[in-house]
């Protein structure tokens, strides 16, 4: 299928999706890579902004190792980026499975091809899975903190430099706080839920009373530690809270830089979003495959065509994984 183009001085012809194929391509596969080249370019255009702020608030950025501790089932121990790892293993094993299938289908083997779409489609439920569960701790946050009124991060440990948690220490005071219900609530007030567990008054009030506590600044030494203030320095810092910081969000966040979980909410969650896209092309796909369309066609370039898309997205979570938690 060709088309025509006639212009004053010469007529060309153009590729209009049939035998002329350029690259030994068919159209769908051309397209897949135009579609793959710009949506790369569009996130390297969001981890060059992640890499520029890091730099940028290089000393008061949040170190991954201390906030990606959790493992499922195992409340309180420490497993700095264990789970991270892991669920990057799991997405990359069902690229390997996608590669299978693409292979099968090569070979008009449709049992197989079933079997490892079917993995694939697995192996993409469980990282979106454990993605939404890493979300949930960050939001949510362990340890708590304060900020100041100069937009400072405080964040409370032992002696030994030990995370302590707010609930530890702050003692419940008999102010009454009101909890605000949409009945009474105004526009510019907030909900209940968005009160924190405790207030300044309490954080400062059980921190007096446990005097082997000292403060953490946000801001990293030499040796990549965050620094520790002394009890006098910590009794001052303290004294200008303004804040009681739980978990994360888009405005703050108990783990440092207000920035880091702008990013980690929007590259993360924009990668999860390509993920779930993939699952569903591939749950579709793998019907097909069931009711012997691409059998009846002689032909599995479907599959391979959502194979390319499977692998891009497998790829961009590489880079993202080095950047965001490994750098």
């Amino acid at each position: 299928m060709e088309t025509t183009v006639t212009t004053a001085n010469n007529e060309e012809k153009t590729w209009g999706g049939g035998d002329i194929q350029p690259l030994g391509a068919s159209y769908g596969k051309m397209m897949m890579w135009f579609f793959i080249v710009s949506d790369a370019l569009t996130f390297s255009g969001f981890l060059g902004a992640y890499g520029f702020s890091r730099f940028k608030f290089i000393e008061t950025w949040p170190l991954a190792d201390e906030v990606f501790t959790h493992f499922p089932f195992m409340h309180g121990v420490p497993a700095p980026m264990y789970y991270v790892a892991l669920m990057t293993f799991i997405l990359i094993f069902s690229s390997v499975t996608m590669v299978l299938a693409v292979d099968a289908g090569h070979q008009l083997k449709k049992t197989k091809v079933a079997i490892y779409m079917f993995l694939t489609i697995i192996g993409g439920i469980i990282f979106v899975g454990s993605q939404a569960w890493e979300w949930k701790n960050f939001i949510k946050g362990e340890y708590g903190a304060v900020e100041t009124k100069g937009g400072s991060l405080l964040q409370f440990v032992d002696k030994d430099g030990k995370r302590v948690a707010l609930e530890e220490f702050a003692v419940k005071l008999p102010e009454q706080r009101e909890a605000l219900s949409r009945a009474k609530a105004k526009w510019f007030m907030q909900d209940a839920e968005s009160l924190p567990t405790y207030t300044v008054a309490e954080v400062q009030a059980g921190f007096k009373a446990h005097p082997d506590l000292l403060i953490r600044t946000e801001k990293l030494t030499e040796t990549k530690k965050k620094t520790v203030l002394s009890r006098a320095e910590s009794e001052t810092r303290l004294a200008d809270a303004k804040y009681v910081v739980e978990g994360a969000n888009l405005i703050r966040n108990e783990y440092g830089n207000k920035l880091f979980a702008d990013f980690f909410f929007f590259i993360t969650g924009f990668h999860g979003f390509h993920v779930i896209s993939g699952i569903i092309i591939n749950i579709i796909i793998f019907f097909n495959v069931l009711l012997g369309t691409y059998e009846k066609r002689r032909s599995y370039e479907m599959v391979e065509k959502v194979g390319l898309y499977w692998h891009f997205v497998d790829l961009v979570w590489v880079f993202v994984f080095t950047v965001f938690y490994l750098v």
